[in-house]
């Protein structure tokens, strides 16, 4: 990454980390926000027992069902492009990790393990809240067949709540041990497409006189 004559280069393995990085953001927000509402504001008329029931913030309980629905499933998509996008990086670490255990080199330092074991925890944490989301999609009311699927609804409820929880809790860890390169990265990115913006045919137009 460097600057050349006043243009900003970017790796395009960076800049696609970077815009998987992005959408992947956009959708947790929209998943963080959407279950904040659920938490504080949990549905069902309970025979006049819940005073929030048909309370609208900003948006009805439908729009909000709508939004952390679709946002956990671009959340889901997005991932899965972030894990394709990275598995290099985990089996490097995995075959270091094998050969440690074995009495290798021992090459990876403190730091290393801390990273994987936290990306793995952010893993199995996703895949809970992933499967336990998916069968409130699909399961909306069907208590006998929730149940089948070895819990009942309230705790498949229970998992997705917690384990989302959980891995927003990680998630945050995540980025703070990544912070200085995504300020770094997101700084030339942005630099970058400001310069491409004012040096694009479009923006030097001749201004001729009166």
């Amino acid at each position: 990454m460097q600057n050349t004559a006043g243009s900003i280069r970017i790796a395009s393995e960076t800049r696609k980390m970077w815009w998987i990085d992005v959408a992947l953001l956009g959708a947790a927000l929209a998943t963080l926000v959407s279950s904040v509402y659920f938490l504080f504001f949990p549905g069902g008329y309970r025979g006049g027992r819940n005073p929030w029931y048909g309370m609208e913030l900003i948006f009805n309980r439908a729009t909000w069902d709508a939004i952390h629905t679709w946002g956990g499933v671009l959340m889901i998509a997005v991932i899965v492009l972030h894990l394709v996008v990275h598995w290099p990086w985990f089996v490097r670490m995995g075959k270091r990790l094998i050969s440690e255990a074995r009495g290798g080199c021992g090459c990876m330092n403190r730091y290393g393990r801390f990273n994987l074991a936290l990306n793995l925890t952010l893993g199995l944490l996703f895949v809970l809240a992933a499967i336990s989301g998916i069968v409130s999609l699909f399961l909306p009311h069907g208590q006998g067949v929730a149940s089948a699927l070895l819990w009942s609804r309230r705790s498949w409820d229970i998992m997705h709540t917690w384990s989302g929880t959980l891995m927003t809790i990680v998630l945050v860890l995540h980025i703070g041990i990544h912070w200085k390169w995504i300020v770094k990265v997101s700084r030339n990115m942005v630099r970058a497409m400001w310069v491409r913006g004012v040096t694009s045919p479009s923006s030097q137009q001749d201004v001729l006189p009166a």
